[in-house]
């Protein structure tokens, strides 16, 4: 299981795709397009709030991916965070500069929760 894949699955991501995959039409039924079509929402930001403030540090989800992969009970040590910015494409030059590399990291990894259903406010995205 990727890194990433870790994320969506404590975040009940992956779950709530597997089920829609796992539902296969019958060959004499109607697709239904509009069911089948969209992702189901996570409603992450209760989740992650709700776990921060369960949390006795305090941990800002919104700008830090350390705080974020602690919040999931991941791994946050640079040498994760590195595997996961490789996982995710992080350009090399940010990858030399930790600072640039958590930045972007926590970007890439809030966009990708989005695009798979999570519920991250725009804000968060730009």
């Amino acid at each position: 299981m990727s890194f990433f894949s870790k994320i969506l699955n404590v975040l009940g991501i992956n779950t709530a795709n597997a089920a829609d995959e796992a539902e296969i039409p019958s060959a004499d039924s109607t697709p239904d397009v509009a069911a089948h079509g969209a992702i189901p929402v996570v409603d992450v930001v209760a989740q992650l709030e709700q776990k921060a403030a369960a949390n006795p540090q305090k941990l800002n989800w919104k700008t830090s991916i350390v705080d974020l992969l602690k919040l999931l009970d991941l791994d946050s040590s640079l040498t994760a965070r590195k595997e996961l910015a490789t996982e995710l494409g992080c350009p090399a030059n940010l990858m030399e500069d930790s600072a640039q590399m958590n930045m972007w990291l926590h970007k890439q990894v809030l966009a990708r929760i989005a695009e798979n259903g999570g519920n991250i406010p725009a804000d968060l995205l730009d």
